[in-house]
């Protein structure tokens, strides 16, 4: 468990309040931090904070503020931020309870794991988390972390629990001003049938070690390349641009194929066909007889 808590407080649920700790979910290490360096000297760019007309500032003198009209500035120091008080900065308090399916993805951000902070919280803690996992619910409340107050959900993982913080309402986009534009016209019951059969013949159970992020192995390679620990890797094939147009023969396609899309079919135009109630071409009159010379 690493050394320090994101978090540390109560986690209230009415009358009962157990001392828990948070401990960030996710690691941003495991990226590969690219810096910005001078390319002439070769050495690494520093950022320095700067006051136009006076220069380089000392640490020291640097506080927050707030605009409030351009260039004027209500200024915060870190005294007045700490006094404001707020009772989520110490308390979690479970204050409603959903079901899982009624929250949309898209409002999730953040997982954080969710400990007891001592032996005798233990038995509070697994009463919460057992009757959250038996009602099938998670919980909500809101949370002050760093500067906001965030929104967040509660459920259980393992002898454990997940806090999420959730995006509020005015900070998603309204889905319907990108989507109002596409058509909402039923597809063929044919390409539905054939795109369903595709889709169950490559559904598995969930697995992420089975993926590996491609562009940091590519880039990595590239750095020891450059650095003469290992070969360079040949260069990766040209993708090009999607030519899929006779969609029926693409599905069928991937279908023969078991649903692999390493050699995906080529789908070419087709010409429309013939509409059934066009009328057929007329045959050219008989031709007249010769007359006879008298």
């Amino acid at each position: 468990m690493p050394a320090r808590a994101y978090w540390s407080g109560q986690l209230r649920l009415a009358l009962v309040s157990i001392p828990v700790e948070i401990y960030s979910a996710t690691r941003s290490s495991a990226s590969i931090a690219l810096n910005q360096i001078h390319k002439p000297s070769g050495k690494r760019i520093k950022l320095e904070k700067t006051v136009p007309g006076i220069g380089e500032v000392d640490a020291d003198d640097i506080v927050k503020g707030y605009e409030v009209e351009k260039g004027e500035y209500v200024l915060l120091s870190d005294e007045e931020l700490e006094d404001v008080k707020l009772e989520s900065r110490k308390t979690f308090e479970l204050v409603q309870f959903v079901d899982a399916s009624e929250i949309d993805p898209i409002y999730f951000e953040k997982p954080y794991y969710v400990v007891p902070k001592d032996d005798l919280a233990e038995e509070a803690f697994g009463v919460i988390r057992d009757a959250l996992r038996t009602t099938k619910k998670i919980g909500l409340g809101q949370l002050a972390m760093r500067g906001h107050e965030y929104l967040c959900s509660l459920k259980p993982c393992g002898r454990g629990m997940v806090l999420e913080t959730l995006r509020y309402a005015d900070e998603v986009n309204k889905a319907n001003q990108f989507f109002r534009a596409i058509p909402d016209d039923k597809p063929p019951e044919e390409l539905l049938e054939l795109a369903t059969a595709l889709i169950t013949k490559r559904t598995s159970a969930f697995d992420p070690a089975k993926f590996h992020d491609h562009y940091k192995e590519a880039l990595q390679a590239l750095i020891d390349a450059k650095r003469g620990k290992a070969p360079a890797k040949p260069e990766a094939p040209e993708v090009k641009p999607s030519n899929v147009i006779d969609l029926m023969s693409a599905l069928k396609a991937s279908i023969e194929k078991g649903g692999k899309s390493d050699a995906p079919a080529k789908a070419v135009a087709k010409k429309p066909a013939a509409k059934a109630n066009k009328a057929p071409a007329k045959a050219p009159p008989p031709a007249k007889p010769a007359r006879k010379r008298a």
